[in-house]
């Protein structure tokens, strides 16, 4: 059997399809179901002529067939086009992968096989993941962490030949979430709106056209907390009361959660007053980020992040009802903030 091949990742992988380096075999499975969706598609509208998928493309769903019966179609050649596709969904409703194991030991040159696999992973020790590795391409798409929502963001609208704000990047990331489906939905919308001339969103366009506040938001939130501004602090708290949708404990959490765990690393950090090492040794990926770091050796000592971790995973239990008989999400919120800031 020949050599594992070198892991491919997202881009890795879009940038061959587009140059139409194709494999035999594509194991996609993973948590997030958009990066999968995106090279299946891909593959399944780009490879052959509208007019040659009828006879040399098939789309199944694991429900549906066999292993077996993909291996069979597999093992097929092309009527009318250079390549037969065969693109199996929901690959996870199949019972047995055995089949498939066999058929990877002789893949068949013309045949592209995409075999989908949503909301886990196949067991790297099955023998088909090796031989896939090393005829082929596995890809796992694993969830983005929330630290890295912002940058996705800002990936996304690079390839749209577009830009946006950090701090806009980071008000999209918060107000949509970890769905990144639904997160690169709304980014095509607010490029609809933006003038030919102009393809640059700041956060007073992710205001007007999303309806999230540029000044009260989880975003200034954190911002007020790093830099120990009590009454910015205490006002977006408020204003959070009075608008519920606006954000919560919940929104806001895991972002101070992230921020208070990276300082806490950043304290071992051997040198602690330059960007780039501090950048290097927390892995960020833009010096820029490394600001609120330093920021935050400054007004918390070492001790202190350590008990504001500690508090938050009290908060964040009686936020769901754990040891909290009557305490309201909102006084919660108050009694984390107060902790952190005194």
């Amino acid at each position: 059997m020949a050599e594992k091949r070198p892991v491919a990742g997202y881009q890795q992988i879009m940038q061959d399809l587009a140059a139409r380096r194709f494999s035999p075999i594509y194991i996609l499975m993973g948590e997030e179901s958009y990066f999968i969706d995106k090279i299946s598609d891909y593959i399944a509208e780009h490879v052959l002529q509208p007019e040659e998928r009828d006879f040399d493309q098939s789309i199944l769903f694991g429900s549906d067939v066999t292993a077996m019966q993909v291996a069979d179609l597999a093992r097929g050649y092309p009527m009318m086009a250079p390549y037969r596709v065969v693109v199996l969904k929901e690959a996870q409703a199949l019972k047995a992968l055995e089949p498939l194991d066999k058929y990877l030991d002789h893949p068949v040159p013309t045949t592209i096989l995409v075999i989908c696999y949503k909301n886990g992973t196949i067991d790297r020790r099955k023998k088909i993941i090796a031989k896939a590795e090393s005829v082929g391409v596995v890809f796992e798409s694993k969830k983005k962490k929330d630290y890295e929502l912002p940058g996705f963001v800002e990936g996304y609208l690079k390839m749209q030949r577009a830009t946006i704000d950090n701090k806009a990047a980071v008000m999209m990331a918060e107000h949509i979430g970890s769905d990144l489906s639904r997160l690169t939905s709304e980014l095509d919308k607010l490029l609809i709106s933006l003038p030919a001339d102009r393809r640059h969103i700041t956060p007073e366009i992710v205001e007007q056209q999303v309806g999230v506040s540029k000044d009260f938001n989880a975003f200034e939130l954190r911002n007020a907390i790093v830099h120990r501004d009590i009454l910015k602090a205490n006002q977006i708290v408020d204003y959070f009361d009075k608008n519920p949708k606006a954000g919560s404990i919940f929104a806001f959490l895991p972002l101070l959660f992230n921020y208070f765990q990276n300082l806490m690393v950043a304290y071992y950090a051997p040198v602690k007053n330059d960007e780039k090492a501090v950048a290097g040794f927390l892995e960020l990926s833009s010096v820029w980020a490394v600001k609120d770091y330093l920021i935050g050796l400054r007004n918390y000592s070492g001790v202190k992040t350590m008990h504001i971790l500690n508090k938050m995973r009290e908060i964040d239990a009686k936020s769901k009802g754990l040891d909290n008989p009557n305490t309201s999400v909102h006084d919660l919120m108050r009694e984390l903030i107060f902790f952190i800031l005194h």
